[in-house]
């Protein structure tokens, strides 16, 4: 698992955001900018995560409504947030990676591969 993957874990379960947003995060979920922002990613390596983690039934997306947007005056946000799979998976998965060390370079493992991520 990726240090990038790693991180966006750790913020989609609420661990990055502060412990009054921690159930917005979980219900909710947050949007790419936020994302982006909290985990300091630029979009070209968020988004193909997010997109691993959606594959391998992680992470579940959403538009927001129409409405919200329009009354903001700005575009729908793409919401990201975990599945109950990923919810259930990632603390588990965080605390085997932290014990195994760090990254083993070209053998880390990745959402979908051997070992259930």
């Amino acid at each position: 698992m990726t240090a990038h993957t790693q991180e966006l874990l750790h913020v989609l379960l609420g661990r990055r955001t502060g412990e009054g947003r921690r159930h917005e995060v979980l219900t909710r979920g947050l949007y790419g900018l936020e994302l982006s922002k909290i985990t300091g990613l630029p979009n070209g390596t968020l988004f193909p995560a997010l997109e691993r983690l959606r594959q391998a039934g992680w992470v579940e997306r959403y538009w927001e409504q129409d409405e919200v947007a329009e009354a903001e005056g700005r575009p729908r946000r793409r919401y990201f947030k975990l599945s109950a799979q990923g919810a259930q998976a990632a603390p588990a998965a965080l605390v085997r990676v932290a014990a195994e060390g760090s990254l083993k370079g070209a053998h880390a493992l990745r959402p979908g591969l051997a070992g259930g991520f």
